[in-house]
């Protein structure tokens, strides 16, 4: 089976961002390539060189949680609305735990409680401007 796995685009600050969502997941970087890493042939600005490439934070089972920062010449990125990073614990009190880390700084959308489809569910937007939406369901195998 294919493996989904999100890709965040920030303007300059994926360093900070996933350096934050370390704090909050924990575990270590898979990945960290900046721009000045790129062979001569593709060289960026020496004002980018220090930017982040690519970025990539296991969060678990097999999920890994990639970014970048993206390059001048390719304009600004804009945080939308069409678009949430949602995971899935395996209890109340992991949910708890990141949603608390996430919202840090952030907005809560929908606290964590008990849904009316059974899960203890809840919705913020991190300090980044990230949406995630965080969910246990006790009814789901492997949850």
């Amino acid at each position: 089976m294919a493996a989904v796995y999100p890709y965040i685009n920030f303007n300059g600050n994926a360093e900070e961002a996933f350096s934050f969502y370390k704090s909050v997941f924990g575990g270590e970087f898979a990945m960290v390539m900046r721009f000045s890493d790129v062979p001569a042939e593709y060289k960026m600005p020496e004002s980018e060189a220090s930017r982040i490439m690519h970025i990539a934070l296991p969060l678990s089972r097999g999920t890994l949680l990639m970014g970048s920062d993206v390059p001048e010449s390719m304009g600004e990125v804009v945080i939308g609305t069409n678009f949430y990073v949602s995971i899935s614990t395996d209890s109340k009190e992991e949910a708890d735990k990141l949603f608390n880390g996430l919202s840090s700084g952030g907005k809560v959308q929908m606290p964590m409680e008990n849904s009316f489809w059974g899960a203890y569910f809840g919705m913020l937007t991190d300090p980044f401007g990230v949406q995630w939406m965080l969910s246990y369901d006790a009814n789901i195998p492997g949850q």
